[in-house]
């Protein structure tokens, strides 16, 4: 019997899609960021929630696509790197207060990305950054750190748009998805989801 030497990949990790957050867990992860007045961080997290846009297109936002004529927008649009299409997505009181507070912080200045990098040939933090934020945050209350990755947030509010309503299109319309397939594989739809929904309508 060969017993392999080298320790693998995936020991100890959990593998598979990553949880959405629960709503307790956004709460208490944006009471810590506030207690913390971090800035940015919280309106870095609380856009993540509301825009349930991709890593590589949430790192990438510019101050335009949220704040114009001094406010900060009910609504914004960001085009997507993967489809090349536009999607649209709202941002909530909570949200619009937190990036105000930090489009206006000093260190936004002379800034046109909303998350800027620390060096110079680096315009806007990485995906890789952003995912080390989200692990700080959630071990910040206690959660396993590998179970919550970058899609997490962006699963986060579509979850329960998709718990509550059942409805599908308008999740995939949100996220920005071409295909339904593509929504039903990304929520994890299954038949006990399509039952538990058809046992709450009737008829």
């Amino acid at each position: 019997m060969v017993i392999p030497s080298n320790r693998a990949w995936n020991r100890g990790r959990i593998i598979g899609q990553k949880r959405p957050l629960q709503p307790k867990h956004v709460w208490a992860i944006r009471v810590r960021l506030e207690i913390a007045k971090s800035f940015r961080d919280l309106a870095l997290f609380n856009t993540a929630i509301d825009s349930k846009l991709r890593g590589c297109d949430l790192v990438s936002m510019r101050v335009s696509d949220v704040y114009a004529a001094g406010s900060i927008k009910e609504r914004a649009s960001v085009l997507q790197q993967k489809t090349n299409t536009p999607v649209r997505f709202e941002l909530t009181a909570g949200t619009r207060a937190s990036l105000k507070a930090w489009v206006d912080h000093p260190k936004m200045s002379g800034h046109s990305f909303l998350w800027p990098g620390r060096f110079h040939d680096r315009p806007h933090i990485s995906t890789r950054q952003y995912a080390r934020l989200l692990k700080g945050w959630v071990q910040s209350i206690g959660l396993e750190p590998s179970a919550y990755g970058t899609h997490s947030m962006r699963r986060t509010k579509v979850a329960q748009i998709y718990k509550k309503t059942g409805n599908l299109r308008a999740v995939q319309l949100l996220l920005g998805h071409t295909k339904m397939d593509s929504t039903v594989r990304y929520l994890g739809v299954d038949l006990e989801d399509a039952l538990s929904i058809s046992e709450s309508v009737e008829i």
